[in-house]
């Protein structure tokens, strides 16, 4: 196989969970909520949720806004932002 010819499946669905550290705060609603609002703004189609955020799109797109969520939440003075994402894509 001629790994330089794989391009990226289509389409895909991915299960992630943010979590901002060292916010100095219990709660981390404002980071969430500001998440919320980029998820908004870049139009993929997203389901936030208690245990994480469902996204499905192009894995660019997916990948883009996980990345942008990431500088969104630093953007608020957070150091450190970690995520867990389970990655899902159809063959067809």
């Amino acid at each position: 196989m001629d790994y330089n010819l794989l391009s990226t499946p289509p389409k895909c669905l991915a299960d992630f969970n943010l979590v901002p550290i060292g916010t100095g705060e219990a709660s981390i609603a404002e980071e969430l909520a500001e998440v919320e609002r980029l998820l908004k703004h870049t139009g993929v189609k997203h389901t936030m949720q208690t245990t994480g955020t469902v996204l499905e799109g192009t894995w660019d797109e997916v990948m883009n806004a996980i990345g942008k969520a990431h500088a969104a939440v630093h953007k608020r003075g957070v150091a450190k932002v970690q995520s867990e994402i389970r990655m899902g894509t159809k063959n067809r």
